[in-house]
């Protein structure tokens, strides 16, 4: 190409025993593609040499350059020139495809370094940890990111090859870093325009660990771009299947489907390959689907006649109580904590048929539970201070009365059981320790009991 130059200015001061010298060095080609842009706007730094497709700014060769100075190279052409066939894939590639998230096709940044803004200027780590990966293997992830960033994918491509082949060498035992680094040399074939390629490091990829959304899409996009619309379509799907919200999968799986049904006919989906199944613990964004009105009227249909039930059993438990059948009324009430678990009434009413049967350990089993779902719940405080009494642990079965007493002084049940299990302690504590002990009791009372003393 014939190039035109014109002036730029760099000033270098050589000084001497004489004084000073100025030089003036001027070397920008114009014409071409960027015959019109400023060393600025061009982003280049002034370097108008011209550079092979797909190679960035430093060609594959120049890591020593890319290494320190990458970080403000400009990206060296148009990054048009990677695009896929449809523009929706480019919206992907650039990260701007989902609705309200960013599942980006750029290369993957966890653990990868610290920006400053978005810019070419900006501060980046690249010394910054990755994953399990050890320094210098960090360190290549971190400049192949900042390549890529910078739209010199054919450097970037170099190292996170390098960082592959030094995982492989020190013999690292880290599946997800490596599934990023192959998803991220995958983001650089697609770029380059190497479909093959990317499909294979996607598939690797996606063996290390299955389910991983970047590399399904670009695997999609790469299969799209070699039409082999089958295989995209499932990708697509499964991609849909982990993220309902990516915008660009959506858009592809409509495009895919005009194109198959074109292709195939009505019979299209036939001829699809199975679409796997993604695990509930691999989905990301699920979406329900409201309940159609059948299912509505069909699980209140079938929580009414729960409620019957339970209210048939409950009322034959407290039949059973009045007329002292506390096994049966036992039964009855076992049954309806069946249908409903968190239902306190029953834990308090099922307690009263253990203390009747002195079944006293059960009683304070079913007080303690209704007592979880009601912490100030009074009968259950009252009937687990029955229970305990009956276990002979008269200090927590008076502990459990003062608070009956608390909650309601008016008890006189609880006030009568009190005065009773006092004088039980008091006998305990004497039969244990000869007397000392005595003046502790009047403690546990309320004030209204302190005349027991």
């Amino acid at each position: 190409m014939d190039y035109e130059f014109q002036l730029w200015l760099k000033i270098l001061e050589l000084n001497d025993n004489q004084g000073s010298v100025c030089l003036f060095v001027c070397v920008c080609p114009v014409g071409g593609e960027e015959s019109s842009a400023t060393p600025a706007e061009r982003g280049d730094m002034g370097n108008a040499q011209k550079k092979p497709h797909g190679r960035g700014d430093g060609g594959p060769h120049s890591e020593s350059n890319n290494s320190h100075h990458g970080h403000w190279r400009g990206k060296g052409g148009s990054s048009d020139k990677y695009k896929v066939t449809q523009e929706s894939k480019e919206k992907v590639a650039n990260g701007s495809s989902k609705r309200g998230s960013t599942a980006s096709v750029q290369g993957d940044q966890s653990g990868s370094g610290k920006g400053t803004g978005g810019n070419a200027a900006e501060t980046v780590n690249l010394d910054a940890p990755c994953g399990a990966l050890p320094p210098p293997l960090s360190r290549l992830k971190n400049e192949g990111n900042l390549l890529f960033k910078n739209g010199q994918f054919a450097d970037a491509l170099e190292k996170y090859s390098q960082a592959i082949q030094g995982y492989t060498d020190t013999g690292l035992d880290s599946p997800e870093d490596l599934c990023i680094l192959y998803s991220n040399r995958a983001a650089c074939y697609l770029k380059d325009g190497n479909s093959q390629d990317c499909i294979q490091d996607c598939t690797r990829a996606l063996e290390l660990q299955p389910f991983s959304l970047k590399p399904l899409l670009r695997r999609a996009m790469a299969y799209e771009s070699l039409e082999r619309y089958r295989k995209a379509y499932v990708d697509y799907k499964t991609v849909l299947q982990i993220d309902i919200s990516v915008q660009a999968a959506h858009d592809s799986v409509n495009r895919i489907t005009r194109l198959l049904i074109e292709q195939d006919g009505t019979e299209w989906r036939e001829k699809l390959p199975d679409i796997p199944l993604v695990p509930l613990s691999a989905q990301q964004h699920r979406r329900e689907e409201p309940p159609s009105a059948e299912v509505l009227q069909a699980r209140a249909e079938k929580a009414r006649k729960a409620q019957i039930h339970f209210s048939a059993l409950k009322q034959d438990g407290n039949d059973f109580v009045k007329k002292g059948q506390y096994q049966d009324a036992l039964g009855k009430y076992t049954e309806c904590l069946k249908l409903k678990p968190e239902e306190c009434a029953i834990y308090t009413n099922r307690a009263l048929c253990y203390l009747k049967l002195e079944r006293f350990t059960e009683a304070k089993q079913d007080c303690d539970a209704a007592l979880k779902l009601e912490p100030t719940n009074k009968k259950a405080f009252y009937r687990r201070a029955m229970a305990n009494k009956g276990l002979k642990d008269y200090l927590a079965c008076s502990s459990d009365l003062q608070e009956v007493l608390q909650q309601d002084p008016n008890v006189q049940e609880a006030e009568k059981e009190l005065e009773e299990v006092t004088v039980l302690l008091r006998q305990s504590l004497a039969n244990a320790s000869q007397g000392p002990l005595l003046h502790i009791i009047p403690l546990f009372l309320p004030p209204q009991l302190k005349r027991c003393t």
